[in-house]
């Protein structure tokens, strides 16, 4: 595994490694935002309408800043929209700690922030992954991306919640307390993520039009799987924290659940990257959709603290097999086609946002829906099954756009 690890390393530029480690210190804030956000909201209003609610304003801010960010980088350096896309982060939780009351004109605002800060995070990464990597890399780096990820999942959860469980005290207030200084710890990580990414050089890209509204008819594909995945992540991030703090009400016991599972996923991570080749992205693929699938079936059958540790643990498994997959998968069609229709890349990448954004939007809304005309519980139990059911399709198009894009590049050459 190490010779393993010591070629990849080498195949990637400086470049390359500063935004590797980048990630890596960011990587500690990412469970904050994704686990702990949510539980705070809960904790202070009971309310998984508010967090769903939330998780809207987040990704509404998204899309749009990926569209502002298309000009921004023809006027300012990507180092400092990618920068202040990683510090953003952190003025949201600031902003979110200083209402007195988790109202809904609060809860909007702190999530339209959060929205600009994983706008220009996610829209200038991609971008620099596809400067930095080639697609024979792709597969270790991303590897190397979600390991990260996953290990931070390991340690991150379990010192936060034992902190806010024991370093305050019990009570409301003294865990709120804890949260403040939480905030305080991922500011910190951000300044330093921030300052390790100045050391890079990366090219400015080209002041080219990005807004296009038709496109090849394999990114047509492309925007279908965006939609399938976008299902989940309108509410995938924070129903963990939603399940967990019904059935157990401890930030606690959620950071223990996610470390467990996050063990697992991290040995998975290390095979993956050990073992996995670009023939084998369908395969990862699939297997990263029938876990979620497994995750949603348990949790919608079973529908109590065990439940909610199986679907955590396997939950835990899929997502980074999911991504470890689909991102390759999304920036080799990228290369293709804007080579094919002479685009700039970042056009693709606005493009796809849109799609995931739709998704999301039908996730959420299937989520609220539920809540709405039913309740609350039904919402937490079968909205994810029914978006796990339909995200299997996303199986069969992989597989037609992998065979129209081997088609292409035949073609091509």
């Amino acid at each position: 595994m190490l010779d393993i690890a010591r070629v990849g390393i080498r195949d990637f530029s400086r470049s390359a490694k500063i935004l590797i480690l980048t990630n890596l210190i960011y990587a500690f804030v990412m469970p904050v935002i994704d686990i702990f956000v949510a539980s705070y909201i809960m904790r202070n209003s009971n309310d998984p309408s508010k967090v769903m609610l939330y998780q809207l304003a987040i990704y509404t801010g998204i899309p749009i800043t990926f569209y502002i960010n298309g000009y921004l980088l023809n006027k300012i350096n990507i180092k400092k929209l990618f920068s202040l896309g990683m510090l953003l982060s952190g003025v949201s939780m600031v902003f979110m700690m200083t209402l007195k009351e988790i109202s809904y004109t609060g809860l909007i605002t702190a999530g339209l922030i959060m929205g600009m800060s994983f706008g220009l995070y996610w829209s200038n990464r991609d971008y620099l992954v596809l400067a930095t990597t080639s697609d024979k890399t792709r597969n270790y780096y991303y590897g190397l991306y979600t390991f990260f990820y996953t290990l931070t999942a390991v340690i991150v959860p379990v010192i936060i919640g034992w902190y806010l469980m024991n370093g305050n005290g019990t009570s409301n207030e003294g865990v709120n307390s804890g949260y403040k200084v939480v905030t305080g710890a991922v500011f910190i990580f951000t300044i330093l993520a921030s300052i390790v990414f100045h050391f890079g050089k990366y090219e400015k890209p080209k002041s080219e039009k990005f807004l296009y509204f038709k496109f090849h008819k394999l990114w047509n594909k492309m925007l279908q799987m965006a939609l399938l995945k976008g299902l989940a992540q309108g509410f995938i991030v924070t129903a963990p924290a939603m399940l967990m703090m019904k059935f157990f009400h401890s930030e606690g016991a959620l950071g223990t659940a996610q470390s467990v599972g996050a063990v697992i996923a991290a040995v998975v991570m290390l095979i993956l990257g050990k073992f996995s080749k670009p023939k084998h992205r369908l395969i990862i693929f699939s297997v990263g959709l029938i876990f979620f699938f497994l995750a949603s079936f348990f949790n919608s059958l079973m529908f109590n603290s065990t439940g909610v540790i199986i679907f955590i643990f396997l939950l835990l498994i899929a997502r980074p097999i999911l991504d470890i997959a689909y991102f390759p998968i999304q920036l080799k069609v990228i290369d293709l086609l804007s080579s094919i229709e002479n685009r700039n890349e970042f056009a693709y990448i606005l493009n796809h946002e849109f799609g995931l954004y739709v998704g999301r939007f039908i996730g959420a809304g299937t989520f609220l829906g539920l809540a709405y005309f039913g309740d609350v519980d039904m919402a937490l139990r079968y909205a994810l099954l029914i978006i796990a059911t339909l995200q299997l399709l996303a199986i069969v198009i992989a597989k037609q756009l992998l065979k129209q894009q081997n088609t292409l590049e035949n073609e091509k050459a």
